[in-house]
């Protein structure tokens, strides 16, 4: 008998992503979500969250090197960086390839995540053991108000705005992160896909000009993720993000996605996805 996985979050919507299943690996409930993981048939090993996709073998790279790299290549020097959720390591993993980088904050509110990427995609989570990563499992929402013009860069590697992962798309997050950013600080967050959720960026981009400097929206292409697109907000107390110009000579090498002209490209958006983006 075939097994196929429809994941759950736009069935509502009357779409559905249908992979193909090799094999059942592992599944556990936490006080925040159930875990499962897959072998799948086109996409190699794969984790959900509630049923949702959150990180496949095949296509991580496309969103965790543009998570990640974006804002260290638009700034100069970052040396304290944290990661909000990315339990999985991945963009931990890409931040580390820069050899400025001093210290990783690492704050995901479930360490079930963390665990089980450690046993099933230890490629990609054994970069949360570098002596650089501190640790804390608590809500990121809370962790960040610790700290006042502390990091060079944020990157929020969230899961879509329900349940623990909400406040995260509300103003008041944003206004922390400015906070917890030192001058010339930039964040990035999951901005979600702007084929399917028109709304939530324009609901972002009402209170983002308000909050930063300068601020933008871009993206990339994750086959795994709603409509194939998942997209990035760009908060700045710094560079402008339509005029970075990266420096290729900082690229890390052996990347699969991002590279500087693909830096330039992702903030080029059709135009019915510009009318979301209100820019200062």
């Amino acid at each position: 008998m075939e097994l196929w996985l429809d994941e759950a979050l736009e069935l509502p919507n009357g779409r559905a992503l249908k992979i193909k299943v090799k094999e059942f690996l592992h599944t556990r409930k936490t006080p925040f979500q159930k875990i499962d993981v897959f072998e799948s048939e086109g996409f190699g090993r794969m984790f959900t969250l509630d049923g949702v996709v959150m990180m496949t073998e095949a296509d991580e790279f496309a969103y965790h090197e543009m998570i990640a790299h974006v804002p260290m290549m638009s700034h100069p020097n970052p040396e304290r960086v944290l990661v909000i959720g990315g339990g999985d390591g991945g963009t931990v993993r890409e931040i580390l390839k820069h050899p400025s980088v001093k210290e990783v904050h690492l704050c995901e509110i479930d360490k079930g995540v963390v665990d089980v990427c450690y046993e099933y995609f230890p490629e990609i989570a054994n970069a949360m053991k570098d002596p650089r990563v501190k640790h804390a499992y608590e809500d990121g929402a809370k962790y960040v108000q610790d700290y006042k013009e502390y990091f060079d860069v944020i990157c929020v590697d969230s899961s879509d705005p329900v349940g623990p992962a909400e406040v995260l798309f509300k103003r008041p997050f944003y206004e922390t992160m400015a906070a917890s950013l030192k001058k010339g600080g930039i964040c990035t967050t999951q901005g979600e896909s702007f084929y399917y959720h028109g709304k939530v960026i324009k609901e972002l981009f009402q209170f983002i000009p308000q909050v930063f400097d300068h601020c933008g929206y871009y993206f990339t292409v994750v086959p795994t993720y709603p409509s194939g697109i998942i997209g990035f907000t760009y908060c700045s107390k710094g560079p402008d993000p339509y005029k970075v110009e990266p420096d290729p000579k900082r690229v890390p090498k052996g990347l699969k996605y991002y590279s500087a002209e693909m830096h330039k490209a992702a903030f080029t958006l059709p135009p019915f996805a510009q009318d979301y983006i209100v820019r200062k």
